[in-house]
């Protein structure tokens, strides 16, 4: 890794984000508390209409926790509902789309959480506002250059007026037909997952009682002749039911102004349901698609990133594209305060390229796998079962350039340099529950010292003594600051020191104090 810091930028902002959506503004509360200059632009205005990526994982929510949005995403959302499988107007089985996690100390979230993508993203904008920040909406990118030492963004406001912005870095989440990586010329292959055509749609109804419709399922007709069809009432929505149609007839193209009009709605449930009763109210959203896959071949062009589904697109079987989303940014964020506070090489901002396109790829695969075995399961289900692989806690950074596992004789199914960093319920000083989430949580290193050595804790806690972005925990041992009662810091993480990066990943686990101080030296200014 090049040790040379970059040149110092002189910019309006330090980061510029195109895209206001899930990925965009995870990134902008990540910034904001990080104290970094930026601007966040939307070319749309402010509400997000739609359900979309409801879905959301287990390690997306520990993210959103570290966020401080999480008791909001908590109040809106719920549980996936169990699956009714209806055979016309009957009820069939019922049964669990998800596998269900392993609740554990190490694992606080075991079970993904429904909420419709446009909560999500208020819950977002609200959070970001809660720290200062803001989103600068009906403002698009209309275009950029970049140099050696930043880039050069033309925005375009509502009223045609057109501003000129410099920015040391552009972060485009603009979106899977990205404008930015289309001038980029970045190429982006993208795969047919699915040939048949599909109808979504958030439309308020009535009726449910005289149809026989609850709204504690989620209702689906997997073999009527024209395709999958289904009912699922959306969290946080009174009488809001989002409706899903697959056509089997892959020639057909359907059209939201055409195909979901009340008159339409209503016709399309009959003829899939044989349910007389539900009244279509209000169309809220509509879209159609095929599902995709694709993935960019890059995600950084020297100053300018590419996140969320500007980097890829996914096919929603599964819920994996808003959840990698989320973490693109949440990689990226770390690293640019690294850079531009705290004097790391730019290099370090490849390794965000190098990281997520590696996990991406490995995403894309999963969800594309899924979507397969939903159209080669029986008919008595039409959607196959999520496995626990969905849930994204065993991603890893392990063969990554930011991994260091420097201790030996590790056991074969034992922590490892790249790994998520598991939770664990500890006491703190006063004898008050004190988690290792506790302790991640903030923009910050954290290290944790379960070396059970007064020697090696004492010369560690020295190394970073002067060092203000890392914080030092004593778990167990002689005078402890966090006491391990349960022994489940220790189980999960085995004897060693661990320098938890600010996303919640090991970086280093080692036995040795010194190469604490050599490896905060690779991603940032201080001498190792």
């Amino acid at each position: 890794m090049d040790v040379s810091a970059p040149a110092a930028v002189e910019a309006d902002v330090e980061v510029l984000i195109a895209g206001a959506g899930p990925t965009g503004l995870v990134l902008a509360i990540d910034l904001t508390r990080r104290g970094i200059r930026h601007r966040l632009v939307e070319q749309e205005g402010r509400g997000f209409p739609g359900s979309r990526g409801t879905g959301i994982q287990p390690r997306s929510l520990e993210v959103m926790d570290d966020l401080g949005a999480l008791p909001a995403l908590f109040a809106s959302g719920r549980p996936v509902p169990p699956m009714q499988t209806w055979e016309g107007t009957e009820r069939g089985r019922v049964w669990d789309l998800v596998e269900s996690g392993d609740p554990s100390p190490g694992v606080p979230y075991p079970d993904p959480l429904m909420c419709p993508q446009w909560r999500t993203v208020e819950v977002l904008y609200e959070r970001l506002e809660e720290l200062g920040g803001r989103v600068d909406f009906s403002t698009g990118l209309a275009g950029f250059t970049q140099d050696e030492h930043g880039v050069t963004a033309e925005l375009r406001h509502a009223d045609g007026t057109v501003e000129t912005v410099r920015a040391g870095y552009l972060v485009a989440a603009d979106g899977g037909r990205s404008a930015v990586r289309k001038a980029l010329g970045v190429p982006f292959e993208v795969e047919i997952v699915d040939a048949r055509a599909a109808l979504i749609a958030d439309v308020r109804m009535s009726g449910f009682e005289r149809a026989g419709v609850d709204r504690d399922h989620w209702h689906v007709w997997p073999t009527t002749p024209d395709g999958l069809f289904g009912l699922r009432p959306l969290e946080c929505a009174k009488d809001t039911i989002q409706i899903m149609a697959f056509w089997t007839d892959t020639s057909y193209e359907p059209h939201p102004e055409r195909d979901a009009t009340p008159e339409a709605l209503t016709r399309l449930i009959t003829e899939r349901t044989g349910l007389t009763g539900l009244v279509p109210e209000e169309i809220i959203w509509a879209s159609s698609f095929r599902p995709k896959a694709g993935m960019a071949e890059r995600f950084r062009t020297r100053r300018v990133f590419l996140a969320g589904d500007a980097a890829h697109i996914h096919s929603p079987a599964g819920g994996q594209g808003l959840n990698t989303s989320l973490q693109d940014a949440y990689n990226l964020g770390w690293k640019l305060g690294a850079v531009l506070r705290h004097g790391a090489p730019d290099a370090l901002l490849d390794t965000y390229d190098a990281e997520r396109t590696r996990v991406a790829a490995d995403v894309l695969s999963l969800s594309t796998r899924v979507h397969g075995q939903d159209r080669s399961v029986g008919f008595d289900r039409g959607m196959s079962r999520r496995g626990k692989e969905t849930h994204q806690l065993a991603l890893t950074y392990r063969n990554g350039p930011l991994a260091r596992e420097l201790r030996r004789d590790l056991p074969e199914d034992g922590l490892r340099a790249g790994d998520r960093a598991p939770d664990a319920p500890c006491t703190d000083a006063s004898g008050a529950a004190f988690s290792l989430f506790d302790a991640f949580r903030g923009p910050h290193f954290t290290l944790l010292d379960l070396t059970g050595s007064d020697a090696v804790g004492g010369a560690a806690a020295a190394a970073v003594a002067d060092v203000d972005w890392v914080r030092t925990y004593r778990v167990g041992g002689p005078a402890p600051d966090l006491a391990d009662a349960g022994g489940h810091a220790k189980a999960a993480y085995g004897t060693g020191l661990f320098l938890i990066r600010p996303d919640g990943y090991v970086g280093l686990a080692t036995d040795d104090a010194a190469d604490v101080r050599a490896y905060l030296a690779q991603v940032s200014a201080i001498r190792g």
